[in-house]
């Protein structure tokens, strides 16, 4: 028995005993007997035992099948009988090529799965195998041939992986069998299926590692290492410690030794004291691992005022505001694109010198605040707020802010933001509500808040006003179902009612019609236009309600009437409608409002009182069907108000409110953005700037809310009086006394009324969450008190944030920025694009594609996505719509990304005016590119060397014979990307800016500049390896600060391992899991480093023209074109590592002493093992294969002696036999009669394609036999 056969057995066990069916193994005896032998060798022990416990084996008999072998009791293998904690299941993985794992799990299908083991090649022990021991034949271990038992167990193991072949192949057909059986299925689920299937084969078909973990064992095991994979034929199954073998959550291939090294990576890592210098060496790691790289470096920055400005500081300051997200809620990919875009302009400023303060907040969030709140309460304890009261209402808001109000802070560490958490704000600080206190009674002693009872914009769901802005319109063009909240049935809409009032002098009858017959039962008016003829003769008169027979006024009104539309005559509701509002006003007609705050009609609604509106709808249809009333309905284009927060159809409602006259000050914002005072970016965003400032509408600001900025308002009541209730519509206006607290409102009430007796009570309502958010730059900096921060930090320079609220606060910001400071806010305003899903659809956790930026970070499992959905107020319904949605998008889960490959995606998607339709893989793309650069940080350390220290006087950089092509070049291109990225950052360009860092570090310095000094570095001169020394630190240091306000976590871990000449490297680690942490310390400043050792506090990098070099750059130019047509040749005959010659043919003798200049990185970047110009009239040596460059150059790649040209030819030409049947076929069928007239467009289409494929793929077959034939010549 051999280390061989022990390998091969545990190999083929897990497919023979649950790929082959029972059948299967009774008529394989030999096969059962032989993996009885192995799994019994002593061979095996040492490696079973090494994990620390004993695999149960199932043994197989060809007459009972499976047992249980009596010397091993089979049970169920929970992590805890195993006697394995997480680490050291770990290292078992780890130790999966050397050591033997062996745990039971479960397969995708529930049964569970007997692991095998994986072990490392090994040479044979010296001397003879040990004879296999017998067993009972009946469910005991069988016995090998004991005359041979190597040559026998050799030859029965390759039966038993025949057997394997078999049974797979019997699987395929019988999968076959089924479909045919069943019939035609969508191809979608057909392919859902078939991967299904694939996955369920690879549990059995391979070796199975089974890890057990502790939530807290989440970064290395789940995330990371399920993603290292270079070694195939591993599995690694994922389950949570605790669980009942519920089935693999997570599969993948993976290499255990890289997974034991990054997890010692992420400890050590992890293990950085906070706020502390994480170590690092110039000894890199293998590979690129987020969570060891973003760990510490946050903390540090934070700890060593990174973050905070310079209140002494003569820098230009440069300041920004965040904009507020809601304190309860979560931060999505939205917020994140705010905070990157954010953080990347503010750490470019920072390194620019520039006094930074980005000012840290959370917006009390009104509405959505008390919502979750009050929901929450009625699940726990089935309590309404109002059987709390208020006071112990808001104390219960205050707790749970305080509870759930921090999740939000930990994600925006994690996205690496930034700002001064020494000044983070909340808009119900003590020093806000004061400021909000202060801004009400400023505006309203200069008459710009007011009180007055006129239409609102009434939510029946939210029991609130909101704003015009707050409410979405769906447009409908005929009767259409709509879903309302609180109504079973689907209401509808896009319908015109019409029905008639009788006259009251018995005379006839005047037809009106309405989309909201409801609305009739408050009817005080009919309108007619004056010039009607049709109605001249009822100018006058009047018409008598149905409802209760009162005397309904016909009016004549030129504004309100269309004599073309309908039938000329309009009913008039001035309480539920607002162009009838406005019609009222002007004939002084009465105001009957039919709703109370549920949306139910009240007692002026008769014998309808107590209905909901939407019913009342069809009753009153039907009510007026039964009096002979009804003249007919008909489809009706119209627009239908939604409450963008609660979805419910909004009711126009009479209720007295406060109210904000906007005129004045929207003529301000104007004026600001006219006169340049005020930066609109995009400027096509100008358009709507001024149209919606020109045409605005007074605000309402009253909020039917306890969560909030209570209102300072209170309402008079004098001793023995009949007062009215404040808040109805009969309220007395002057009984309002505006003040900031109860003390100042009770002796300024005193005054008006002097020696009466008099009650004041303040108003319930609360402030329009915009309010206070519209004084958020100011408030937040001490306002109105004329704070240090205030002098030193307002105006800010920058507004971010998304376009979708540049009215809901932007433009509020703006007016009362100007009228309470008497300056605008913020000198520019840049507008981001939203983001939408990869198929351009709006985020929306019922589509289920609203991903948290953490799970793009960690990665999340498909079955974590689909938790996530649980947790929110979705329906079951919607959940379901979610799901599927998930499982469409997201079929394996989320890849671990890491911080810095997100930020820089979403940057880069940044393109002014244009929406961000992102793509998680684009994501995953930037997280590999991570690694490359991680890569070419390795690679240029080892060649720069332990002992490099970068030159203090930059002299090596200077034009001179010593600094070679390359280095000039790649200098030229570094001081080109600096530029570009420079100017696109101060024009708010982020593509543009992203675009040129990366070209440079993948195109030009990756792709190019590396690949040119391998040879330099390796047989060049002293002076020339020291002069490119030089230029490679200079474009890492310089490409590493170019990037880091886009990749902050891990520019800063490259940077820091680079040496530095006036900075100390962190000391090595004395423990794997205690490193040498050093603290920030004062170091010399010089060769244009900050004296601080971080990244984010060296200065941005500047073009330097004595690194321009035109010709440089013409050279490389001219080179790549003859790199291209090569690497195109290489391609084309399939070169893999062969170097052959490379002769070029040039007649312009510009460019050709141009080329030869650059023939030895010609032959760097193109694998030739010589590059040379042939001179005028050289003959080209024969067996060259041309590519035609330009009219005046030509490259001949020389393939005698690399390629068998007869082999080639032969090659070729069965391919172009079958593109040529393949094409042949396709014109037959073309060429069919019937063809012309029953074949569909589409088809036809592809078929026209397809054949100009074929024929491209037989010219460039013909051209490649003709050249490969000129080799033989």
């Amino acid at each position: 028995m051999t280390i061989a056969d022990s390998q091969l057995a545990t190999t083929l066990a897990s497919a023979f005993s649950h790929l082959i069916g029972q059948q299967q193994q009774q008529q394989l005896p030999n096969v059962v007997r032989w993996f009885q032998t192995c799994m019994q060798q002593p061979e095996l022990a040492p490696v079973v035992d090494s994990i620390g416990w004993k695999a149960p084996v199932r043994h197989y008999s060809p007459s009972s099948g499976p047992t249980a072998d009596p010397s091993t009791p089979h049970k169920q293998q929970h992590p805890a009988n195993l006697g394995l904690q997480p680490d050291q299941a770990m290292q078992a993985a780890h130790a999966a090529h050397e050591d033997e794992v062996d745990s039971p799990t479960a397969t995708a299908n529930g049964p569970a799965v007997q692991p095998v083991s994986v072990e490392k090649q090994k040479k044979p022990a010296k001397g003879a195998a040990k004879q296999a021991e017998h067993a009972p034949e009946n469910g005991q271990a069988g016995s090998a041939a004991q005359e041979d038992p190597e040559k026998k167990a050799k030859k029965d193991a390759k039966a038993a992986e025949k057997a394997a072949k078999k049974a797979k192949a019997a699987a395929k057909k019988t999968e076959r069998d089924a479909q045919e059986a069943a019939g035609p299925s969508d191809k979608k689920q057909k392919a859902k299926d078939e991967a299904e299937a694939k996955k369920v084969h690879m549990q059995h078909l391979f070796p199975v590692i089974t890890i057990w973990k502790k939530q807290e064992h989440h970064d290395y095991v789940s995330k990371f290492y399920l993603q290292r994979s270079k070694v195939k034929g591993v599995l690694v199954v994922l389950t949570q410690s605790g669980s009942h073998f519920p089935g693999p959550t997570l599969i993948h291939p993976v290499e255990a030794k890289d997974a034991a090294e990054v997890k010692q990576q992420i400890e050590q890592a992890q293990a950085t004291p906070k706020g502390q210098r994480k170590a690092v060496t110039r000894d890199m790691p293998k590979g690129y691992c987020p969570p060891a790289v973003e760990a510490a470096w946050y903390d540090w920055w934070e700890q060593s005022g990174c973050f905070k400005p310079d209140p002494d500081s003569d820098k230009p300051p440069f300041v920004i505001v965040i904009p507020p997200p809601n304190v309860t809620g979560s931060l999505h990919l939205g917020h994140a694109l705010t905070n990157s875009i954010q953080d990347t302009v503010v750490r470019w400023r920072r390194m620019s010198g520039y006094n930074v303060l980005w000012l840290p907040g959370t917006d009390h969030a009104g509405i959505a605040t008390q919502t979750v709140v009050e929901k929450d309460l009625a699940k726990r304890k089935g309590l309404t707020r109002h059987d709390l009261g208020r006071e112990a209402f808001l104390e219960q808001v205050f707790s749970w802010v305080k509870t759930y109000g921090g999740k939000i802070f930990g994600q925006m560490r994690r996205m690496g933001i930034s700002v001064d958490w020494e000044r983070l704000a909340f808009t119900m600080d003590d020093n806000l509500v004061a400021a909000v206190q202060e801004a009400f009674v400023r505006l309203h002693q200069e008459g710009l808040i007011y009180r007055e009872n006129r239409l609102v914009n009434w939510c029946c769901t939210l029991h609130t006003a909101v704003s015009d802005i707050e409410v979405d319109h769906l447009e409908v063009k005929k009767r259409t179902l709509v879903s309302v909240p609180g109504y079973e049935e689907q209401v509808e809409v896009g319908v015109l009612t019409s029905f008639a009032y009788l006259l009251e002098d018995g005379s006839g009858e005047i037809v009106v019609a309405t989309t909201r017959p409801e609305t009739m039962l408050g009817d005080t008016a009919v309108a007619v236009h004056p010039e009607d003829a049709r109605y001249m003769h009822l100018h006058g008169k009047f018409v008598v309600h149905p409802l209760d027979g009162r005397k309904v006024p016909i009016i004549q009104d030129a504004e309100l009437v269309d004599m073309s539309f309908g039938t000329g005559a309009v009913k008039i509701t001035p309480a539920h409608d607002p162009n009838d509002y406005a019609t009222g006003k002007r004939h002084n007609l009465d105001c009957i409002n039919i709703l109370d705050d549920d949306g139910r009609i009240n007692a002026h609604g008769g014998q309808f009182v107590g209905q909901p509106r939407f019913q009342v709808r069809k009753t009153v249809v039907e009510w007026l069907e039964g009096k002979g009333l009804l003249r007919g309905t008909e489809d009706n284009v119209m627009s239908v108000p939604f409450c963008s927060r609660s979805k419910d159809i909004i009711e126009p409602v009479l209720k007295p409110q406060w109210w904000v006259s906007c005129q004045a000050m929207a003529e301000q914002g104007v004026k600001a953005a006219q006169d340049g005072t005020l930066q609109i970016i995009p400027s096509e965003f100008e358009a709507t700037w001024y149209r919606w400032l020109e045409n605005i509408r007074d605000w309402c600001v009253s909020r039917q809310l306890w969560w909030g900025h209570r209102i300072p308002a209170y309402y008079i009541t004098l001793e023995g009086e009949n007062a009215r209730a404040a808040g109805t519509q009969y309220e007395q206006m002057d009984r309002w006394m505006v003040a900031k607290d109860a003390q100042q409102a009770e002796a300024e009430a005193q005054q008006r009324f002097p020696g009466k007796k008099l009650s004041l009570h303040q108003d319930e309502d609360v402030l329009d969450t915009w309010f206070s958010s519209g004084l958020w730059p100011f408030s937040t900096m001490g306002w109105p008190n004329q704070t240090p921060d205030f002098a030193k930090f307002y105006p800010g320079a920058l507004l971010e944030t998304g376009h979708d609220i540049l009215f809901f606060w932007v433009a509020r910001m703006v007016m009362l920025g100007i009228k309470l400071t008497g300056q605008v806010p913020f000198k520019q305003v840049y507008l981001h694009s939203m983001v939408r899903d990869a198929h351009g659809r709006k985020m929306s956790k019922s589509l289920g594609n609203v991903i948290d930026p953490l799970d793009v970070i960690e990665g999340i499992t498909l079955q974590g996505l689909h938790d996530t959905l649980t947790t929110g107020n979705l329906s079951a319904e919607e959940v379901k719509k979610a799901t599927a949605g998930q499982q469409r998008d997201f079929p394996d889960g989320i890849e671990e990304c890491g911080t810095d490959a997100l930020r820089f995606a979403l940057v880069a998607y940044t393109s002014q005016g244009r929406d961000i339709n992102l793509d998680i893989k684009r994501v995953v793309a930037y997280r590999h590119w991570c690694n490359k650069l991680w890569n070419a940080i390795k690679f240029a350390m080892i060649n720069l060397g332990q002992d490099f220290v970068p030159a203090s006087n930059g002299g090596a950089l200077q034009e001179g014979p010593h600094l070679p092509f390359a280095c000039r070049w790649i200098l030229s291109r570094l001081t080109a990307a600096i530029d570009t990225t420079v100017k696109a950052l101060h024009e708010y360009q982020f593509s543009t800016a992203t675009q040129a860092v990366y070209s440079f570090w993948q195109y030009e310095v990756c792709d190019v500049f590396i690949e040119l000094i391998k040879p330099v570095m390796s047989s060049g001169d002293a002076p020339t390896q020291q002069a490119t020394r030089e230029t490679l630190y200079t474009c890492l240091d310089q490409g590493l600060r170019l990037l880091h306000p886009f990749m902050p976590f891990v520019t800063e871990e490259l940077w820091q391992r680079l040496p530095h000449p006036n900075i100390t490297p962190s000391p090595a680690p004395t423990h794997p899991t205690q490193p040498q942490a050093s603290a920030s310390g004062s170091h010399t400043a010089q060769n244009g480093h900050s004296s601080h050792p971080s990244i984010m506090m060296q200065p941005y990098p500047e073009p330097q023209e004595s690194w321009r070099n035109p010709k440089a750059e013409e050279s490389m130019q001219l080179a790549d074109t003859v790199i291209r047509a090569v690497r195109k040749l290489r391609n084309d005959y399939g070169l893999q590592r062969q170097r052959p010659q490379l002769f070029i043919q040039c007649t312009d003798r510009g460019r050709a002493e141009v080329l030869s200049q650059v023939t030895g990185e010609m032959s760097s970047l193109t694998s030739c093992a010589e590059v040379r110009l042939l001179e005028a009239g050289e003959a080209t040596p024969s067996g060259c294969a041309p590519a035609v460059i330009d009219a005046t150059t030509t490259v001949q790649l020389l393939l005698a002696g690399i390629l068998d040209p007869h082999k080639e030819i032969e090659k070729l030409q069965k391919e172009k036999a079958k593109v040529e049947e393949k094409w042949s076929a396709l014109k037959k069928k073309m060429a069919a009669a019937e063809y012309a007239g029953k074949t569909p467009a589409k088809i036809k289409d592809m078929d026209m394609d397809n054949l100009g494929k074929a024929q491209k793929e037989q010219q460039s077959l013909e051209q490649q036999l003709h050249d490969m034939r000129q080799l033989l010549q």
